[in-house]
């Protein structure tokens, strides 16, 4: 149950940063920018967020997982939102802007999902104390 609400809260950071930034500023169609926000949520967090954060470096050095994560996210969300909207609206070099712009934004709450996810989501890992008790 952790794993799917921290799932809901990503794919909704990530839909509103692509909403404003693909829709609303490049006008890329809403029903691409909610693909693009399904398939950076469902790839980011496995990767991102499970694989690589739980496994950068000691549990106590939340810090340098934390920051090894970051950057490994903001790559996948560059590569995801570029290579799927290209695919999507057939606009390669077009994307690469919006990618770039969007990935740095993502990844600047990446920073602090990934507290989230080490509190709240894998608690145990850490000898963290769980927010229900």
């Amino acid at each position: 149950m952790r794993h799917l609400i921290a799932l809901a809260i990503k794919f909704v950071m990530v839909t509103i940063v692509l909403l404003i930034v693909l829709t609303l500023a490049f006008d890329v169609s809403f029903v691409n920018t909610l693909l693009i926000s399904l398939a950076l949520t469902a790839l980011s967090y496995a990767l991102g967020d499970i694989m690589i954060f739980l496994n950068a470096g000691k549990p106590e050095n939340q810090s340098a997982r934390n920051t090894i994560a970051t950057l490994a996210d903001f790559v996948t969300a560059f590569l995801t939102i570029w290579l799927i909207g290209w695919l999507l609206t057939g606009q390669n070099f077009e994307m690469v802007a919006p990618a770039l712009i969007s990935a740095l934004v993502i990844s600047g709450g990446e920073w602090f999902f990934h507290l989230y996810v080490d509190r709240s989501v894998v608690p145990e890992y850490n000898n963290y104390s769980s927010v229900k008790g």
